[in-house]
Order: structure tokens, then C-alpha cells, then sequence
């Protein structure tokens, strides 16, 4: 199957990494307006590069929408009316399937999805909403199953997949970024190069603080808290520098951002 990715940005790049790690059958086709992403990708992975637009289309079969959520609205239109029925997947923060349908209109079948950058390395988590079925008859129905099963097993090649509902999916959006991690850990390595360590060593040491407990807490049958227990003994440093971290509002921090990535995906939905 042809799968056209529409915008040849970094969650684009990303995923032709999985896709090639995974052996993929899939032909894949990127359309962009910048002919130098596009040369860089075709070298960098061998993909077919298709600089029309309308052109992509046609050969979808498998359409990918991956481009910056104010964009989607302007490429939409410059695609115009489908001629014929397309499977679609929106990889734009924030902006709903009822906009979609609205700028697109039938017959493209809709679905969202928010592949995490490290599906680069197949270790990533992406998740799916699906319209509500609104099959009338057997054959439509049969359609809504194979385009569930078709999109499920493609994002799988790329790590896990989680479905869930559209009312929940901007708050998963803020929530699973790889950003948080990537933000801990350099906070933590310059906190941890102001108390002495070389910068070597200070990242060493904080990559290995958060992912060995997160991956300790992922494999393990161990809840959370008695992780917490566990590793922050009463009275010793580790307790002492969390109780420090949550007095100078760490938690508080979080929430905020939490807040204003819920917002910024918010306005996205008034695309």
C-alpha cells in the first residue's frame, strides 16, 4: 500500500526511521513544500518524494496529515473535495475529527492519532481515537473494522498503541511528550554540574535516576509508592532532596505546564 505522509517535518522523519527499522512493506511517499526536506529525506531514507500535492493524494493509500495544527486547515483546502473514499490519519495536535470532517468532507474517513518522536527507535507510545461508528449498514461496518485493524497494526510497528477517546486526547497529548523526560534530565545533569560533577557524568548519573526507576516501575509488579518508599528512605538524601523539590513547588510547576499545554491544544480545536 502507498502510505503519503503530507509534510516532511520531525514527527515525519521520525516515523520513516520506525518504518525502516520495521521492515516495512508499505511504499512511502512524502510531499512537502521545501525541496531540500524533501532531498534530505529520499537520501536519508530511500522514500519516494512527490513535490505536487495533488499527485500525493491520488497514490494515498494511506494518507498521513503532518503538519503543524494552523497549517491543516490551509492544506485541506489546497488538496479540495476528495473524488474518492480515502483513509486518513491526522497527526495535528488539538484539532478534532468534527473540524476535520467539516474542512474535508466525505467521503475521507477520519482518524487521529499521536505518535511519540522515539517511535524513531520503535520504542515509542501512540495514541488513536476513532469516530464513533455511525455504520448503517453490514458493509460500512466491515469498513470501520478493517480501518481500525489497518491503522492499529501500522502504528504497532512503531511501539504500543493505546486507543482512547477523543473527549481525552489532548490531555494525553500534554501528558506523554517525550519533552518531560527530556526536560528532567537536563535540569537534573545542570543542577547535578553546579554541585561539582563534569557534564559527562552528570548526565550519566541523571539518565540513569530516571529511566532506570521508570523502567524499574514499567517491567516490575511494584506500585508506584512502594517504589517511592523504597528508594527514598526517611530522614536520608534522596528524601530529603524530593521534600526540598516539592517545597520549591515542583508539583505546582508540573501542573502549570499541564495547564498551559490543555489551553494551547484547546485553541488548536479552533482551527
Amino acid at each position: 500500500m502507498n502510505v503519503v505522509f503530507l509534510g516532511g517535518g520531525r514527527i515525519t522523519s521520525a516515523m520513516l526511521a520506525g518504518l525502516q527499522l520495521a521492515k516495512t512493506k508499505h511504499r512511502l511517499v512524502v510531499h512537502d513544500r521545501n525541496p531540500a526536506k524533501l532531498r534530505q529525506l529520499k537520501k536519508t531514507y530511500a522514500i519516494v518524494v512527490e513535490p505536487d500535492l495533488k499527485k500525493a493524494v491520488r497514490q494515498a493509500g494511506l494518507l498521513l496529515i503532518a503538519v503543524r495544527p494552523d497549517s491543516v486547515e490551509e492544506l485541506l483546502r489546497a488538496i479540495g473535495p476528495a473524488n474518492r473514499p480515502l483513509l486518513a490519519v491526522s497527526l495535528a495536535a488539538g484539532v478534532p475529527l468534527r473540524v476535520l470532517r467539516r474542512i474535508a468532507g466525505a467521503p475521507v474517513r477520519w482518524v487521529r492519532a499521536m505518535p511519540s518522536p522515539v517511535c524513531r527507535s520503535r520504542g515509542g507510545l501512540t495514541a488513536l481515537t476513532f469516530p464513533r461508528s455511525s455504520s448503517r449498514t453490514p458493509s460500512q461496518n466491515s469498513q470501520e473494522k478493517k480501518d481500525r485493524k489497518f491503522v492499529r497494526d501500522f502504528f504497532a510497528s512503531l511501539g504500543q498503541v493505546l486507543e482512547i477517546p477523543e473527549s481525552k486526547f489532548d490531555a494525553f497529548t500534554v501528558t506523554y511528550s517525550c519533552s518531560h523526560g527530556y526536560h528532567a534530565l537536563a535540569a537534573l545533569a545542570e543542577c547535578a554540574q553546579e554541585a561539582g560533577l563534569d557534564r559527562e557524568t552528570a548526565l550519566l548519573a541523571s539518565a540513569h535516576a530516571l529511566a532506570d526507576g521508570i523502567i524499574a516501575w514499567r517491567e516490575g509488579s511494584d506500585s508506584l509508592d512502594s517504589l517511592l518508599e523504597e528508594a527514598a528512605t526517611p530522614g536520608g538524601i534522596a528524601a530529603t532532596a524530593a521534600s526540598a523539590m516539592d517545597a520549591a513547588g515542583y508539583r505546582r510547576a508540573v501542573r502549570n505546564g499541564v495547564a498551559a499545554g490543555l489551553r494551547r491544544a484547546r485553541a488548536n480545536s479552533r482551527v
